[in-house]
C-alpha cells in the first residue's frame, strides 16, 4: 500500500468512516461483480477494494491466459464503480498483509465463501481472524447465480 492510500485509509477512519474491505481479481467485470460490490458498499460509509497485481493472479493458477486484462486496466474500471472508494492493487497470493495495513471495520467475500471456517479449511476467509481480533466483522454475500467470469470466458470460446 502507498503512503498515499494509506493516508486516504487513515483520514476516513479518522472521520468516522467504517470500512468495508474486499478483494478479488475482478478480471472481465460482470453484472455479478457490480451487484457484490454495491452490496459491500452498503454494509459501511467507505469501500476498499484489494485487486490482485496480474502476477498475484497467476500465483492462483487461474490458468495461463489470466488475468485478460491487466491490473492497471481492472483497477481503472473498479474506480469508476459508484460504489468503490479506493483500489489497492497487491502483489501477493493473498491479501493477508494489504488487510491487515487497512484494518477494515468490515471484511466482505462472495457467497462461496464461509466466514465459520477455520484457516486450512474449505472456505476459509483470508484475514477473517485479523479483522474480528480488532473487534471487526465478516460479511459473506450471495453470488449472482450464472454469472462468473470464468463463464463468461467459457462462452466466448464456444462462439
Amino acid at each position: 500500500m502507498t503512503t498515499q492510500e494509506q493516508a486516504l485509509i487513515d483520514a476516513w477512519r479518522a472521520s468516522g468512516e467504517t470500512i468495508v474491505f474486499t478483494n478479488g481479481v475482478f478480471d472481465i467485470l460482470h453484472a455479478g461483480h457490480v451487484t457484490y460490490l454495491q452490496a459491500a458498499k452498503t454494509l459501511g460509509g467507505k469501500l476498499v477494494v484489494g485487486l490482485n497485481s496480474d502476477a498475484s493472479v497467476r500465483m492462483l493458477g487461474k490458468g495461463p491466459e489470466r488475468p485478460i486484462n491487466e491490473a492497471a486496466d481492472r483497477k481503472t474500471v473498479l474506480e469508476a464503480l459508484q460504489a468503490v472508494d479506493a483500489v489497492i492493487v497487491f502483489e501477493t497470493e493473498t491479501p493477508a498483509d494489504l488487510i491487515a495495513a487497512v484494518q477494515p471495520h468490515v471484511l466482505v467475500k462472495g457467497g462461496d465463501y464461509d466466514p465459520e471456517a477455520s484457516k486450512g479449511e474449505s472456505g476459509f476467509i483470508v484475514g477473517s481472524e485479523t479483522v474480528r481480533e480488532r473487534g471487526g466483522r465478516v460479511e459473506v454475500i450471495p453470488l449472482v447465480p450464472g454469472r462468473s467470469t470464468t463463464n463468461i470466458i467459457k462462452k466466448s470460446r464456444s462462439n
